[in-house]
């Protein structure tokens, strides 16, 4: 079963999600705030971190941040105190998967927890493919993407966003659709949050960026053949 690790400086905030986190089936481990997550992830095991924002010390975004820099890709969900869509996309824009905000109901988190590690845990070999377009290289077995040769730094949501759409090539895609199947549950109309990934995704793509289309009043659909 997946390890989770738990950051918050509160005590009582990780007991609680840990109970419900180990009631589900996972173990867990702790950190009080962000340095502290980062020493433990440098030792490895770590499957998903549910990273609070405020902490002292480090706090979740610069944790995040920093964890995004030395190319540690392993998911993340932010908590946060508050609701402003700035955070939100923030946290999103610096690499979170995904974001729950306090207070929180712990079956939620856990439903969401489950959410991202279907999507980003390894999947069996079988299930691999290479994709080439142009300059453009997927490698879906070693969860890597080149550009003109160069490797691009994706977080494993944006390449899931980019294989979804590779899957889909010539098909428009409405946000809606993209949701459910890339976050894989409902994230109650908020198209932004493609709109945001979608945005770093090209500019990881650099010159292939074109390939994503905008189809305005839909969404967007993958052609390699658009100017």
């Amino acid at each position: 079963m997946a390890n989770i690790l738990i950051v918050d400086d509160e005590p009582r905030i990780r007991d609680l999600i840990r109970e419900h986190l180990q009631h589900a089936g996972f173990t867990c481990s702790e950190a009080g705030d962000g340095a502290a997550a980062l020493s433990a992830l440098s030792q490895g095991g770590i499957d998903l971190v549910i990273l609070d924002i405020m902490m002292p010390f480090m706090d979740g975004m610069t944790c995040l941040r920093e964890m995004r820099t030395r190319r540690i890709l392993t998911p993340v969900i932010m908590l946060t105190a508050r609701s402003e869509e700035y955070d939100k996309l923030a946290g999103l824009e610096g690499g979170a998967d995904d974001y729950v905000v306090k207070p929180f109901s712990p079956r939620e988190l856990v439903a969401r927890v489950k959410a991202v590690l279907a999507r980003t845990m390894p999947k069996p070999a079988e299930g691999a493919g290479h994709y080439t377009f142009g300059d453009l290289s997927i490698d879906t077995a070693s969860h890597t993407v080149k550009v003109a040769g160069k490797e691009a730094s994706l977080t494993p949501k944006e390449f899931d966003l980019l294989v979804f759409l590779v899957n889909n090539k010539g098909i428009a895609l409405s946000r809606e659709k993209i949701l459910q199947q890339v976050w894989n549950y409902d994230y109650y109309g908020e198209d932004r949050t493609v709109d945001t990934h979608i945005k770093m995704l090209r500019g990881h793509l650099g010159a292939c960026r074109s390939y994503i289309v905008t189809v305005w009043g839909i969404g967007y659909k993958f052609d390699p053949d658009a100017l």
